[in-house]
């Protein structure tokens, strides 16, 4: 459940460190409060989640932790097209797919899975 936490505020720190480039953009330049409030908050939150990333890190294996960041390669683009209507191309929406593929073949529950089920799997 922490694990998820931390990608989902790894993905939260990318969508507001875009909201902050938004405001940059609009606003056209680096001496705004609300450009320096969005980089705040972000960095925040980036900071918060790479603290409980070390956290875990302690109970998890690097190699079985680390795929589950992939996840953020499709909550990120997911998240921008609902909140600032950014195209989802069907290269994109295939490539997500392959990185939940590719999450599911890693995690161990699809290991379990073939071995407590004595499912023979052909290669």
């Amino acid at each position: 459940m922490l694990l998820l936490a931390c990608v989902l505020a790894i993905s939260c720190g990318q969508i507001l460190f875009k909201r902050a480039g938004l405001e940059l953009q609009l606003l056209g330049t680096w001496q705004s409060l609300r450009v320096w409030a969005w980089v705040g908050v972000a960095g925040l939150i980036y900071g918060t989640a790479t603290l409980l990333w070390i956290h875990l890190l302690r109970y998890l294996p690097l190699s079985q932790a680390y795929p589950f960041m992939a996840l953020s390669f499709v909550v990120v683009p997911v998240v921008s097209h609902l909140l600032f209507d950014e195209t989802l191309h069907l290269q994109q929406v295939f490539g997500m797919c392959l990185v939940l593929l590719g999450l599911l073949v890693m995690t161990r529950a699809v290991a379990e899975w073939l071995c407590c089920t004595n499912r023979q799997v052909a290669i």
